[in-house]
């Protein structure tokens, strides 16, 4: 194995981490948004609840990704820094824009008025905006057609992110990221001994899981023409994967109906983590095809193995301080507004 390929694999489970972890912040904007009747303000306390301490460590492994692919493909990051140039700069000004509306809205989750109101709406629209456009971003990817054979940008470099296959990956991301976060609330609302908040948020993530399946059909539909090379690439070595998939999928269905949530968590996580690898074997060997492959956008070998290095030593110090931040600040607390936990009765002694 080339130092390239063990770098781009370390740079995939960054992907994953992002997906898993940041995808359930955007997923919790997008119930955020459709919090309203007598339930709404319940539901915002438990989304501040479940985002307010962790939210801005997530966003660490988007940093590495970009790290890491400006040091271990420097073509390929200048490629898709200037062919995708207006949907990620729509990506971070939603970003930029969704994390400062969550700290407003969040020390203000008790005031009235429409301030209040207006940054909530900003937090929960740029939650659906900013993965609408990572995910029709990685589909003008995977469609071949956003660069020129000589590694220029295409003629149809606007069609390639704003085509059937493109805006069909686009709400499947979002919708994907929904499911993740209504998985994730379930344990949230079980925790606080909140079962009617459990129950929603469970049918709910059984209806936005169903919606993702069907927009991930639409999407391997669509990709026969608008994404040729994806294709071939997933019925060539990857149609295992994509099975696997399914397979998880449906498993997650059940456990949420046997109301087995926590295992329905690990596996919403191994589902993403699935679909995301069916996506990278299918595109191997190429970065950004048809032009960039693993080995003709590698940096020299020495940079690389220096890079790993440093990942491993700062791996070292991150995997623990995240799991110290989440240790502390998510354990079994009430949250103020929720419903209260019952009170254990305790039997008198007798006499």
């Amino acid at each position: 194995m080339s130092v390239a390929l063990l770098a781009l694999i370390v740079l995939w489970w960054g992907l994953v981490a992002y997906a898993v972890l940041g995808g359930a912040d955007f997923g919790a904007g997008v119930w955020d948004l459709l919090a309203f009747g007598k339930q709404g303000e319940r539901q915002r306390k438990l989304i501040n609840h479940a985002l307010g301490p962790v939210w801005e460590a997530n966003h660490t492994w988007l940093i590495f990704l970009i790290v890491g692919l400006f040091n271990v493909f420097p073509p390929a990051f200048a490629a898709l820094s200037t062919a995708l140039f207006v949907p990620f700069s729509i990506v971070l000004i939603g970003i930029v824009l969704r994390g400062a509306a969550f700290i407003f809205s969040y020390y203000a989750v008790n005031a009235q008025g429409p301030f209040a109101v207006w940054w909530g709406r900003v937090f929960s629209v740029t939650s659906l905006i900013t993965p609408f456009f990572l995910g029709a971003s990685a589909a003008a990817v995977a469609s071949g057609k956003l660069l020129a054979p000589d590694g220029t940008a295409s003629a149809a470099l606007f069609a390639s992110w704003t085509s059937p296959f493109a805006l069909t990956i686009g709400a499947m991301a979002v919708v994907l990221c929904a499911t993740l976060a209504a998985v994730y609330l379930t344990v949230e609302a079980s925790g606080e001994k909140d079962e009617e908040l459990a129950e929603q948020y469970c049918s709910r993530a059984l209806i936005s899981g169903a919606v993702t399946a069907v927009l991930g059909a639409l999407g391997l539909f669509f990709s026969t023409q608008d994404a040729p090379l994806l294709w071939s690439g997933l019925l060539s070595h990857a149609l295992p994967v994509v099975i696997a998939t399914m397979i998880v999928g449906l498993a997650t269905a059940i456990t949420l109906f046997q109301r087995r949530y926590r295992l329905a968590r690990v596996l919403i996580i191994v589902e993403a983590a699935f679909l995301l690898s069916s996506w990278g074997l299918s595109q191997y060997p190429y970065i950004i095809p048809p032009r960039f492959t693993i080995d003709n956008s590698a940096n020299a070998p020495n940079v690389i193995v220096i890079l790993l290095i440093s990942i491993g030593i700062g791996l070292l110090i991150l995997i623990p301080s995240l799991y110290y931040l989440f240790s502390v600040f998510k354990l079994s607390l009430p949250t103020p507004g929720l419903k209260p936990q019952e009170p254990q009765k305790t039997e008198m002694p007798v006499k």
